[in-house]
């Protein structure tokens, strides 16, 4: 059941991220925000990669959600820096703040990637960021995760993102 929690948060994140990446481009956002935004996108999906590429660890499985969490923070950022102040952004920006902290703290060394307290906090944390960057119009209902380049993935980047 962990493993899976870890795995589907890794990859709403990732989508998350992607779609932001998408969302700013399709809206010819300046070139250093679609920069960050494509970048913070393809960390996202490199760290969900690790996840599926490796054998279940709890552990290291919630490391790669966190790190993928982060990375969805990143360009929700990028889409808040867009967008501008309207109260949907900032919400949205928020939320994946709380994403990121959520899934920190169960990868974190209280957590480990196993207690269950912290893993339904994380996943809730996810739900209520995607249900943000839903209403932001950074992302659609029952999106699918995007056709994106991880780009170069060098050894040492996958061994680093999985710790």
């Amino acid at each position: 059941m962990t493993e899976r929690s870890h795995a589907a948060r890794a990859k709403s994140a990732a989508l998350r991220a992607a779609s932001v990446c998408h969302h700013v481009e399709r809206h010819e956002a300046p070139e250093h925000v679609v920069w960050k935004a494509a970048h913070a996108a393809r960390v996202s999906l490199q760290a969900l990669a690790v996840l599926s590429e490796s054998a279940p660890d709890p552990a290291a499985d919630s490391r790669c959600a966190r790190n993928a969490a982060a990375a969805a923070a990143q360009a929700a950022q990028m889409g808040q820096l867009h967008d501008g102040d309207s109260d949907l952004a900032v919400a949205a920006c928020r939320a994946a703040l709380g994403a990121s902290r959520a899934a920190s703290a169960a990868a974190g060394r209280e957590g480990l990637g196993v207690d269950e307290t912290l893993n339904v906090a994380a996943d809730e944390a996810e739900a209520a960021a995607v249900a943000a960057a839903e209403r932001a119009g950074w992302m659609r209902p029952g999106q699918r995760l995007p056709e994106m380049s991880t780009g170069m993935r060098s050894p040492e980047l996958m061994s680093m993102l999985h710790f």
